[in-house]
């Protein structure tokens, strides 16, 4: 990977309900359209460190996961580099405790890309199952739209693939 390479990372575990949710956003931009210039796409699962080397590579970053930021479930979220917490006590997402490390580690290098932007669904349940609340699949489309269009943003045209994207 390259410093220009924009990188698209989805977080999470699928076995743990809504915390599946950045994985599943990340499997939909996959299936639904295709970016030029290319887009990589990372599934980060729950790796927390070994994170740093691509978010150090990276031009610009898109995280996609479950943010707990006490809306109500399903409430599509984004928040730009600045607004993405990096030491708090309070929970954002259940990846927070390493992500916020990553991202500290990051910056405090000098090699957090200027373009870091997290694009997520608030969760409605955490626990032991490996499908979504209806809650959250009600925000999966809004979200799914709001990546697009952050990576738009950055200068990747959007086409739909096979027509099956919908959002919007």
């Amino acid at each position: 990977m390259h410093r220009a390479a924009t990188i698209v990372i989805g977080l999470g575990n699928p076995l743990m309900g809504d915390d599946g949710i950045g994985l599943e956003l990340l499997a939909r931009l996959q299936r639904d359209w295709s970016f030029v210039p290319d887009v990589i796409f990372l599934d980060g699962g729950t790796w927390g460190m070994n994170l740093l080397p691509a978010i150090e590579d990276a031009g610009q970053v898109l995280f996609l996961d479950a943010v707990n930021a006490g809306r109500d479930p399903g409430t599509p979220l984004r928040l730009e580099r600045s607004a993405i917490p990096r030491w708090l006590s309070i929970k954002l997402s259940p990846h927070q405790i390493d992500l916020k490390e990553v991202l500290a580690l990051a910056e405090l290098r000098g090699t957090l890309p200027e373009q870091t932007v997290v694009v997520g669904v608030q969760p409605g349940s955490i626990d032991l199952r490996t499908s979504l609340s209806p809650e959250a699949v009600s925000g999966l489309d809004q979200a799914a739209e709001l990546a697009r269009s952050t990576l738009e943003r950055w200068g990747h045209r959007a086409r739909r693939e096979r027509g099956v994207a919908v959002y919007a």
